[in-house]
């Protein structure tokens, strides 16, 4: 059994989480790095990024780039990673995403979900 430690938004104290023990699913951990593009800042993009990933269990980061993109780094297992693929082309009411590029990527081993 891993480490016991409390995660919640930004790895601060909250939900709980094992550090060391096999992904929710029993998955393999698989990282990805997603370049938003459309009518993604100004609209709470990250924040519903945040939700979905913390519900998945996901780690990683959501952060505006100055082209007016949103890059989202995320890990976990490759069935919650393509839900939240799913979801980031679809975005938030205010939303207008244009395209999302994928990228497969070594796990980085983040701990929680952030919003740079």
């Amino acid at each position: 059994m891993g480490l016991v430690v409390s995660l919640g938004r930004g790895g601060r104290v909250g939900a709980e989480r094992v550090i060391g023990s096999a992904p929710r699913g029993g998955g393999r951990v698989r990282a990805f790095r997603f370049r938003v593009r459309g009518r993604v800042q100004g609209v709470g993009y990250r924040y519903f990024v945040l939700r979905e990933a913390e519900s998945r269990n996901l780690t990683g980061f959501a952060r505006n780039q100055a082209d007016g993109s949103v890059e989202v780094v995320a890990e976990g297992t490759e069935e919650d990673l393509r839900d939240l693929e799913v979801l980031l082309r679809k975005g938030p009411a205010f939303a207008g995403v244009e395209s999302v590029e994928v990228e497969a990527m070594a796990p980085r081993g983040d701990l929680g979900f952030q919003i740079r």
